[in-house]
């Protein structure tokens, strides 16, 4: 989409607009001028979403982001439909609206095995009269169909597949799509009006983080992507759908008024037409081969790297790739002749579900785990199931006895898809949900409004267990050599009891375990004493807080300087750190006023681990010296915790409260109660944010 020199002057741009962005002069800018800053963002999308290849942070981004908003908000006349900045579109959904498809959306036939496809291609062949067809090979998405419809170069609707025919109206929630262009110049190939069918989906990484979100909120998780996706598309509020990280593949044109013979004559070439023109089209992962042998030749490589790719597939499909021959072969009543789809080995499989066992997780939750008959699914043999909650055995009308159906997609955790009720014969029992703790017995309790039953008892055995195996986890502290099977063998033969335990390990013991040699005790006790230096946002991660992902470690992290002045932290002053609600400062809160908690960090501390926030004990330099910020309200220009950084960066440092001890109150919009306290202290002085900003080096 963007040549070489192209991508170098919109990054030139970048720097121009950046320092814009900083001084905050947006009177010298013109609609004209806006239009370039609107390129830029175009520009950067295109790299994040489409070729996920970045070439600018986060923040920038968002600078930038600001700054057209700003800009448009001071002269709204300014405003294009396509702007970046109206993708989210205000209020809800009420009804999603029925619209024709212009061309109707046909499925594919499908076939299983070498012979079917060397059967298409023979019928291929003889209807076209040719001894050998060039076929384009890509892969077969798993996730919700769409067609998407542009007229004059501006994305004009968008539609579910629905009954092929007819589908819902969802161009408001494809608009938050970021790797679906809001404008294309389909006009520089002489097309005024396109229709474009391709799938969105989540990808496997996002659909987990999705997934574990939900479990951890008591909410039955989503079965595979594919469910996800389809779900997103069809939420009411269009703003939502922006959070869930959708992507979009479009990749065939079914319809095309033009004025002349621009357009590629291959479907090939219109896949690589939509990748030039900022689409995320299967350019790269296409194929066009001569002949059906190199077409099942290729079909058997792509399946065995299928649990590498970073997004679901079901298959491949197999289309002729000149567009004038797809013509001739034309199409039967149901599905095209000139494709065919290749279904991969399937992900399902039944099962019988024989008991259920329940286990206490590091957060007290109680999950049912399914004992099945042993079932190959796509490689891996499936023996347990987790059923996640006391809801979800009701939602899916589980007993003991049934017969199941199981999906594993990928690499995700195989789900239960449902049970077949019509083949119960009397035999099948109710499963009952414990109302004690299976491992302590205490009483287990459900909290008001929550899904999850959970074990209060925060000393209870197996909870302990899984709080160490979370905090030596890769993505805790990292201790490489303890896993799992360690941790638990530890605990059993009481080596281990608690976390602060883990820095007091008996290595002599250890050594005497079967398995453990000299490079093995050498390995694990040199991976714990690294762990001591680990940087703060991953020890907030480790110690399992609840709701406390590894983003929100790392908001927590810039906050203090030292761990323990979480203590100290009312929840209102939790809640102004970024994306902190209610709910998750309310967590925060109850773990650093327990005094369990804190007399374990004191004994980390003790035993050698940072509670310190390294980053933000190094000034850069002393212009903000021996003074005291506190910042209230939202802040346009920086982060909460970007300007807190750049305090400490110079010397400065960062107060949790209005106090006599307080010399600035940096005041942002809806600024509340601290405010209205540092009023009524003299010695305070009350800056706004471009005031703060000058206050700082050049």
């Amino acid at each position: 989409m963007y040549d070489k020199g192209q991508a170098q002057k919109l990054q030139q741009q970048t720097i121009e607009w950046l320092a814009v962005a900083i001084a905050k002069d947006n009177k010298k800018y013109s609609s004209e001028n806006i239009e370039g800053l609107r390129d830029v963002l175009r520009f950067h999308e295109y790299r994040y979403y489409v070729q996920t290849d970045p070439l600018i942070g986060d923040t920038e981004y968002d600078n930038l982001y600001k700054l057209l908003e700003a800009f448009e908000k001071e002269s709204p006349v300014i405003i294009t439909a396509d702007s970046p900045t109206q993708r989210v579109g205000n209020g809800l959904v009420s009804i999603f609206l029925k619209v024709q498809h212009l061309v109707p959306m046909l499925s594919l036939a499908n076939s299983y095995n070498e012979e079917d496809l060397l059967d298409w291609d023979r019928k291929a062949k003889e209807l076209s009269g040719q001894p050998e067809i060039e076929y384009c090979v890509e892969p077969k998405f798993d996730g919700a169909s769409v067609s998407v419809i542009y007229d004059n170069d501006q994305l004009f609707r968008s539609a579910t597949r629905g009954d092929g025919v007819v589908g819902d109206d969802i161009t408001q929630n494809t608009r938050q799509i970021r790797s679906v262009p809001l404008t294309a110049k389909f006009s520089s190939y002489g097309i005024e009006q396109i229709e474009i069918r391709g799938e969105v989906l989540i990808n496997k990484s996002n659909f987990k983080k999705y997934n574990d979100r939900l479990i951890e909120e008591g909410i039955p998780p989503f079965a595979n992507p594919r469910n996800a996706a389809a779900g997103s598309l069809r939420m009411k509020d269009s703003a939502a759908v922006g959070k869930r990280n959708l992507e979009a593949f479009l990749y065939h044109i079914s319809y095309i008024i033009g004025t002349d013979n621009r357009q590629p004559t291959t479907h090939s070439g219109m896949l690589e037409m939509l990748w030039d023109l900022g689409f995320r089209s299967p350019k790269k992962e296409m194929l066009v081969v001569k002949g059906i042998d190199k077409v099942i030749a290729h079909i058997e490589a792509f399946e065995s790297q299928r649990d590498g790719l970073p997004y679901e597939i079901d298959g491949m499909v197999v289309k002729v790739n000149d567009l004038q021959l797809q013509e001739r072969l034309g199409m039967t009543s149901h599905h095209p002749r000139w494709a065919i789809a290749f279904k991969f080995k399937a992900r399902q499989a039944t099962s019988k579900l024989l008991g259920v066992g329940f286990q206490i997780g590091r957060t007290g939750a109680v999950t049912p785990v399914a004992k099945i008959a042993a079932v190959q699914v796509s490689g891996v043999t499936v023996t347990s199931i987790s059923i996640h909650n006391e809801e979800y055995i009701k939602e899916k009308n589980l007993m003991l006895g049934d017969t199941i159906l199981i999906e594993r997609s990928g690499d995700v955790i195989p789900q239960i898809v449902k049970s077949f009720e019509e083949l119960r014969d009397g035999t099948e029992t109710a499963i009952k949900f414990p109302t004690h703790c299976p491992v302590c017995a205490d009483l287990l309790f459900k909290p008001e409004g929550e899904a999850v039953w959970r074990c209060i008892n925060i000393n209870c055995a197996a909870q302990v267990v899984e709080r160490i195996i979370h905090f030596v986890s890769k993505d805790a502290m990292d201790i490489k050599s303890f896993g799992d099977a360690n941790v638990r063998k530890f605990f059993e033969l009481k080596l281990l009891k608690d976390i602060p335990g883990i820095y007091r390990l008996d290595y002599e013991a250890i050594g005497k375990l079967e398995g453990f040699g000299k490079k093995s005790l050498e390995n694990l006790k040199a991976a714990i004493t690294s762990s001591k230096t680990q940087p703060l946002h991953r020890l907030i991660y480790g110690l399992g807080i609840r709701y406390v992902g590894e983003n929100t470690a790392k908001t927590l992290a810039n906050v203090v300087g030292h761990l323990l002045q979480f203590s100290d932290y009312t929840e209102e002053q939790l809640q102004e750190a970024e994306d902190v609600g209610t709910k998750v400062a309310g967590s925060i809160y109850k773990f650093f006023h327990d005094a369990e908690n804190l007399h374990m960090l004191e004994e980390l501390e003790r035993l050698g681990i940072s509670l310190k926030n390294q980053k933000k004990q190094v000034a850069e330099n002393d212009s903000l010296a021996g003074q005291t910020f506190l910042f209230t309200g939202t802040l346009s220009q920086l982060k909460r915790s970007e300007a807190e950084e750049r305090v400490e960066k110079n010397g400065g440092k960062i107060v949790s409260g209005v106090s006599s001890k307080l010399n600035y109150l940096i005041v942002g919009d809806d600024a509340g109660s601290k405010l209205e306290k540092a009023k009524k202290i003299q010695t305070i002085k009350i800056i706004t944010e471009d005031d703060f900003i000058k206050m700082l080096p050049a």
